[in-house]
């Protein structure tokens, strides 16, 4: 069963904040991570299969475009559901975007990214990034039935950032982290190690 990070569960992981900074991809400068996270993105990408690279679309966001996110989301659940109360409303929209409080964009512990052939072309995973359930009939689900190619190129990806120690939200194939309290509890790590931080003066456009 899929554990949403709406579940109490995932609020109740503690968080011990470890002071990694915030610091640049190498191979994608206009995203910013923790720099444990970059570490450890650097050794997916030396696990993939030649030719085959990460493209990391996002990294760090702030508290206000996640609470943008959630706010627009929840809108369109609200009309497709106009009977769900509040608790089955944020149920719902824990599946795309995570709830402010243990949002690991919001503390620079996730990435949205996906796979690119030697060419630079984004190979083909079933779904667009940030493809909604609604948008793609749950085929954002990392383990939904997809065609063939598509479920090879999951799991490459997956192999690769797996092996580095991230781990994967299940409703969304793109999106991956390392530090945050989803983290710790699919990892039965004792704590998380990062929490919300805001981006440094020198990274703010």
């Amino acid at each position: 069963m899929t554990i949403l990070l709406a579940d109490p569960v995932v609020r109740a992981v503690r968080v011990l904040e470890n002071g990694d900074p915030l610091v640049p991809l190498d191979f994608a400068s206009h995203v910013l991570v923790r720099e444990g996270l970059a570490q450890r993105l650097i050794e997916a990408r030396a696990a993939l299969p030649s030719g085959v690279d990460l493209r990391v679309i996002e990294g760090h966001r702030s508290i206000a475009d996640q609470s943008a996110i959630i706010e627009r989301y929840t809108d369109e659940l609200r009309e497709l559901h106009p009977l769900a109360d509040k608790a089955e409303l944020d149920r719902l929209s824990s599946r795309f975007v995570a709830p402010l409080a243990v949002a690991p964009h919001v503390a620079g512990a996730a990435v949205d990214l996906t796979l690119v052939d030697a060419a630079g072309d984004e190979l083909w995973m079933g779904t667009v990034v940030d493809a909604t359930p609604e948008q793609s009939d749950g085929a954002c689900f990392f383990n939904a039935e997809v065609d063939a190619e598509a479920r090879r190129n999951r799991t490459v990806l997956a192999d690769a950032l797996s092996g580095a120690g991230l781990v994967n939200y299940p409703t969304e194939w793109w999106h991956w982290s390392y530090g945050d309290r989803y983290w710790a509890l699919l990892t039965q790590a004792d704590h998380a190690v990062y929490g919300a931080v805001e981006v440094p003066a020198w990274a703010r456009s």
